[in-house]
C-alpha cells in the first residue's frame, strides 16, 4: 500500500451498503478503518489487513476519540443506523442511542481530533408526501434530528458535511428482509404471497450507483466545493415504479410466475405512496444501472 494512501473511517460497514462502500474504497487504494459496535458481524467484510483495520466501539466517547485519533482519517463515511419502519415503545431507546447518541459522539470525536470531512447518510423518508420535513416514522425523525445537530458542529467546529438521502437500495448479494427478497423467494420456491394493493411507487437504486454517489460526495468535500454548510442530496433513480410493475418485471427477469395476492394485506401506516422528488443530485452523478439488468444481477446472486 502506498504511503500516500488516503484514509477513511467507515461506520455501518456490517450493513449491505457499508460493506459495499468498504470494498470499493479498498479497491480504490484507500486505507480503511471500520468502526463497529461490539458484536457486529464481519461476515460480509474482507479480512483485516494492513489496508483494513477494525475498531470495536465500547459505547464511550473517550474510546471513540482514541479510535478517531489513531485512524486519523481524511474522511468519515457515516452509514451506521438502526432502521425500523415502525417502532414499539421498547424501541425508542435503541433508536435514540443508535441514530442520535452514537452519531453525535462520532462528530464530537471528529471535532476533538481535527477531522473535518463527513459524508453522512440520511433518508428520503424525512419527506413524507414530499414535504420539506415530515418524517414517515421515528427512524426518519431521528435522522433529521441528527441533521440539525450537525449544523452546530459545522458552525462551531468547522466540519464540512455532505448528507446523502437514500431511497431504496438493492444489488447482488443483498439479503436484507426487503420486498425484493420476498419476490426472489417466491420465484425460487413458488407458493403465493399476500401483499398490499401495490400502487405505491418504489425508487430502486443499484448498489454500485449508490457507492458512486458516496465517492463523488467525498470528492466535493476534498475539492473544497462545499463550505460552511450541510449540503444535502437525494440518491434516486429518478424513475420510481409502482410495486406491481416491479413485481411484473421481476417475474419477467426471473422467468418464473409470481403468484401475488394484491390487496391481501393493507398498506402500512403512513405508507410512502409517492417518493420525495424535491431534491438535488450529487453534482456529476447519475444512475447507470437500469432496473432490468439490476434485477437480473440481484436474482442471480
Amino acid at each position: 500500500m502506498s504511503a500516500a494512501a488516503r484514509r477513511a473511517l467507515v461506520t455501518g460497514a456490517s450493513g449491505f451498503v457499508g460493506a459495499a462502500l468498504t470494498r470499493r474504497l479498498l479497491a480504490d487504494g484507500w486505507e480503511v478503518h471500520l468502526l463497529l459496535r461490539e458484536g457486529s458481524s464481519t461476515a460480509s467484510l474482507p479480512p483485516e489487513s494492513g489496508q483494513l483495520r477494525l475498531h470495536r466501539h465500547d459505547g464511550s466517547i473517550n474510546q471513540l476519540i482514541e479510535i478517531m485519533r489513531a485512524a486519523a482519517p481524511e474522511a468519515v463515511f457515516h452509514l451506521a443506523s438502526l432502521f425500523l419502519a415502525t417502532h414499539k415503545p421498547d424501541d425508542v431507546e435503541r433508536l435514540i442511542t443508535s441514530n442520535l447518541l452514537f452519531s453525535t459522539q462520532l462528530v464530537e470525536a471528529m471535532a476533538a481530533c481535527g477531522v473535518r470531512h463527513l459524508v453522512n447518510t440520511g433518508t428520503s423518508w424525512e419527506h413524507y408526501n414530499g414535504a420539506g420535513y415530515n418524517p414517515v416514522c421515528l427512524y426518519a425523525a431521528t435522522k433529521q434530528a441528527f441533521g440539525a445537530l450537525l449544523r452546530y458542529y459545522v458552525e462551531a467546529h468547522g466540519l464540512r458535511v455532505v448528507t446523502l438521502k437514500l431511497f431504496d437500495t438493492y444489488g447482488a448479494g443483498d439479503i436484507r428482509p426487503k420486498v425484493l427478497n420476498l419476490l426472489k423467494r417466491l420465484a425460487l420456491e413458488g407458493g403465493s404471497l399476500e401483499m398490499s394493493p401495490g400502487e405505491q411507487l418504489v425508487d430502486l437504486v443499484y448498489i454500485d450507483d449508490v457507492i458512486d454517489a458516496y465517492l463523488l460526495a467525498y470528492q466535493q468535500l476534498a475539492d473544497g466545493v462545499q463550505l460552511n454548510a450541510v449540503e444535502e442530496y437525494g440518491v434516486s433513480s429518478g424513475h420510481p415504479l409502482p410495486l406491481r410493475d416491479i413485481a411484473a418485471l421481476y417475474a419477467q427477469v426471473s422467468g418464473k410466475p409470481l403468484h401475488i395476492v394484491w390487496g391481501g394485506r393493507p398498506y402500512r401506516a403512513r405508507e410512502v405512496m409517492v417518493p420525495w422528488h424535491h431534491y438535488n443530485s450529487v453534482p456529476g452523478w447519475r444512475p447507470r444501472m437500469d432496473l432490468p439488468q439490476g434485477l437480473a444481477l440481484f436474482h442471480a446472486s
